[in-house]
């Protein structure tokens, strides 16, 4: 039997066949309209069922990634082999007192409105960020002064070996765009965040404002992945890149995008090999200009076409 038709029936003894889909289109996923397939794409709906996919990715040896919504990455033409699991399913939100609980594949934008209708103050911050809640700890995700690492107690994750595992919020390494979670090959299955009461009037007023300032100088009206660099230390991304002359810049359809510098979009049936020609003609532009090196805050993963 073919071996990708032997990978396919041991899947659908763990997850229900509606749940597995094979050579699934990726640029579906993310907010580029970018990307290749995946060999197999799995949408579990149990941590259960998460801990068996990660068990049998290692007892057969099958490459193994894991796909938020695709808000801050790009994939590339050839797409990815093996197995992508993508947590949608599990997204439910929950209170307890001052302590709201979200599943990974919830959106941080729907655990501050949760917040928000519990009185709770805290995730503010988040209301505007596209990110699902796993992929927010994955880079510790943060706007306008706030950060994860703020709010987060705990979280629960599904480790390499494929045990559920209690992590606090001091184990992670939280810092700028950044933790341990990727370099322990951890899957955030759900967090806790302690918050902080508050009252609806002044939680919605602060939100209220971020949401105006994010809509009127980013552009939404185009697909993208966010925020294409870090900030580096001493100077903002977006104005390095504005003073460099590279606004409306663009290669195939990718473009940066004219109303945030610090912005790609995909203006034009971009490929992602255009986007990523992109980012690397801003990299060199920038150096050669401010001698200031731009890191990608954006992640690139997946195989070139051939």
């Amino acid at each position: 039997m073919e071996k990708k038709q032997m990978i396919y029936n041991k899947l659908l003894n763990l997850v229900k066949e509606e749940n597995v889909k094979v050579d699934e289109p990726l640029k579906d996923h993310l907010y580029t309209k970018l990307g290749g397939r995946a060999d197999f794409f799995i949408t579990p709906t149990s941590y259960e069922e998460i801990q068996n996919v990660v068990k049998l990715s290692n007892e057969d040896e099958i490459p193994f990634t894991l796909l938020g919504n695709g808000s801050n990455l790009i994939i590339k033409d050839g797409g990815i082999r093996g197995i992508v699991i993508n947590l949608k399913h599990l997204n439910s939100i929950d209170a307890d007192e001052e302590m709201v609980t979200a599943q990974s594949g919830a959106r941080i934008i729907d655990a501050s409105r949760f917040a928000l209708e519990k009185q709770l103050a805290g995730l503010e911050f988040a209301c505007g960020i596209p990110g699902t809640v796993g992929g927010a700890l994955y880079m510790n995700a943060g706007a306008y002064g706030g950060e994860i690492k703020d709010v987060l107690d705990h979280a629960y994750v599904v480790d390499k070996e494929g045990r559920l595992v209690k992590r606090m919020a001091s184990e992670l390494d939280l810092d700028y765009r950044t933790s341990n979670i990727p370099d322990r090959g951890d899957i955030v299955v759900e967090a806790c965040f302690r918050l902080t009461p508050g009252t609806r009037e002044e939680i919605k007023e602060i939100m209220d404002d971020l949401t105006f300032k994010r809509e009127s100088k980013q552009p939404l009206e185009y697909p993208s992945c966010g925020s294409v660099f870090k900030r580096p230390p001493g100077y903002f991304a977006g104005k390095l890149i504005q003073d460099s002359n590279l606004q409306g810049t663009n290669i195939g359809g990718a473009e940066v995008s004219t109303k945030h510098a610090g912005f790609i979009v995909n203006k034009d049936n971009a490929s992602t090999t255009d986007y990523i020609s992109l980012i690397e003609h801003v990299q060199k532009t920038v150096k050669e200009k401010f001698g200031v090196d731009l890191e990608r805050e954006v992640r690139i993963i997946g195989e070139d076409k051939e």
